[in-house]
């Protein structure tokens, strides 16, 4: 099975992407949604949150660990060894089955042990201005979603980490022509009829 690492900056379009990917019935797996998963519904994860934060609600955690960057090391200390382990299990469950290209979705991928279970990475990258729109019609406000872009990667250290960058500010017909294309090329049936 090959595995496609997804990731960018926050706003730059990974989720259209990578429902580009599902309409190629690549299996996708979001890291976030994996993570809340954990926070949610694994008991032990929920406890050691509430122990350290003194809640588990989503936008209290993000208001607590923000501007913290210890808070955010002890968050991710309880979160992402779970997601890991779930992650996994997952592509460990979909290559038994068969699954030709699985798509794992994940922002901090670069940091991430995960990486190691990727074929290529594939970046998606966009004008900041158009992620700053995104993000507005997602109901995040300017100085929120500018403060979250300054504490992400840059663009070029996503390019340079990419095996395949994806234009998120091209328009849609043009982002699921590279999609395509780079999907052919992992699958080696670029050029055949």
């Amino acid at each position: 099975m090959k595995v496609i690492g997804l990731t960018g900056r926050i706003g730059c379009g990974k989720s259209t992407v990578a429902a580009m990917l599902r309409e190629h019935r690549v299996a996708t797996i979001d890291a976030d949604e994996v993570a809340r998963e954990v926070r949610d519904q694994d008991p032990e994860a929920g406890a050691a949150i509430e122990a350290r934060f003194g809640t588990r609600d989503p936008a209290a955690l993000a208001a607590i660990v923000f501007d913290d960057p210890a808070a955010l090391a002890d968050l991710e200390a309880i979160v992402h060894p779970r997601v890991r382990d779930r992650v996994r299990d997952r592509l460990t469950a979909l290559a038994a089955a068969g699954t030709e290209v699985a798509a794992l979705e994940a922002i901090k991928l670069l940091e991430s042990p995960l990486r190691e279970e990727c074929d290529q990475v594939w970046a998606v990258v966009c004008h900041p201005e158009d992620a700053m729109q995104r993000l507005a019609e997602r109901g995040m406000g300017e100085a929120d979603a500018r403060a979250r872009m300054a504490r992400q990667a840059s663009e070029e250290t996503f390019r340079r980490a990419a095996a395949v960058v994806i234009d998120g500010s091209a328009d849609i017909g043009e982002t699921s022509r590279q999609v395509d294309r780079a999907l052919s090329n992992l699958l080696g049936t670029a050029g055949r009829d």
